[in-house]
């Protein structure tokens, strides 16, 4: 892909500059979190405490296609796995993150280990710890700049630096809270000094996920799932996503999400058997960027592993 900043309307450049400032910046302060709508299937990826929590072995897949019709956006492909050992004593777990922007390739690999300490018969408070490596590419050789001689672009860059983030969760059969840092170091590529990496702690740049949910039942073949995150960082409007969702005879749920300053998004998922799911959610953006664009998309596959399939009575919620 090339992107010639020469012959880009004043609209579409200042569209562009947006996306990037935004979202990239790994040159500057590559704390960038990719957003997900359906996060309540990709804990993996917001909470290491979250490694075992289902009690069996668990794997899930997402892809997210976001403002689809802007070259360059971003574009989000997850991958994880964990499971329960030492008698649903401990999880572990492995996730896989790739995220393009643009000319920038980010991909992420972390280990998550969790501690689960019984509460009461129904609930247990776990905490975890991740740890991780990031590798940044930036093909800025494919960007056409109206000066071709701008140092800041004449080379390629591809860095891997190291991370780690924290995480807690309670949680029972029809409930959970969750708290979690995802990253405590500050990744930076100084563009000029030989693409020299520093990477330290700096709590400015912190990212805090806070995030509920409870399951109520409305019948014997209704249930509803009320759902809460709020996200955090130093110098940055405090993020609200808030969701509803309802369960048709524990096969189909249906719901819709609003994220403050940012869209609204429909949310479904098919129960296809007691270990396999599917969902899907489009976003709809009310910010500028919807005269630009049509919509996010959102894929995700699960699955539970076991061989006693008696043990899933019914599906889980969480």
């Amino acid at each position: 892909m090339k992107l010639n900043l020469q012959v880009l309307n004043g609209s579409v450049l200042k569209t562009l500059l947006f996306i990037t400032v935004a979202l990239t910046g790994f040159r500057a302060e590559a704390q960038y979190e990719p957003m997900f709508t359906q996060y309540h299937n990709n804990e993996m990826f917001i909470n290491p405490a979250y490694a075992g929590s289902r009690g069996y072995p668990s794997m899930a897949l997402l892809y997210r296609d976001q403002w689809v019709g802007i070259e360059g956006a971003p574009r989000t492909g997850t991958f994880s796995i964990h499971a329960p050992f030492f008698n649903d004593k401990m999880g572990l777990g492995l996730c896989i993150m790739n995220d393009r922007i643009g000319v920038t390739n980010q991909t992420s690999t972390f280990i998550n280990y969790a501690y689960h300490l019984p509460v009461s018969e129904n609930a247990k408070l776990s905490f975890g710890l991740q740890g991780g490596i990031v590798n940044v590419k930036e093909r800025l050789s494919d960007v056409i700049t109206i000066d071709p001689n701008d140092p800041e672009f004449a080379n390629d860059i591809n860095k891997t630096m190291p991370n780690f983030g924290f995480g807690t969760y309670y949680s029972t059969r029809n409930f959970y809270l969750g708290f979690s840092i995802p990253r405590f170091l500050e990744n930076k590529i100084d563009p000029y000094a030989m693409k020299i990496v520093s990477n330290r702690v700096k709590m400015q740049n912190w990212h805090y996920y806070l995030y509920s949910a409870y399951v109520g039942t409305l019948s014997p073949s209704v249930k509803m799932k009320p759902c809460v995150m709020i996200k955090t960082t130093d110098g940055a409007p405090v993020e609200g996503d808030l969701s509803l969702h309802f369960l048709f005879k524990e096969l189909f749920w249906l719901g819709a999400s609003f994220r403050t300053g940012d869209a609204v998004a429909l949310i479904t998922q098919f129960q296809i058997t007691k270990q396999l799911r599917f969902g899907y959610s489009y976003d709809y953006t009310f910010t500028k960027l919807s005269n630009y664009n049509n919509g996010s998309h959102e894929f995700t596959i699960g699955y539970d592993f076991t061989f006693n399939k008696a043990k899933i009575v019914t599906p889980r919620f969480f």
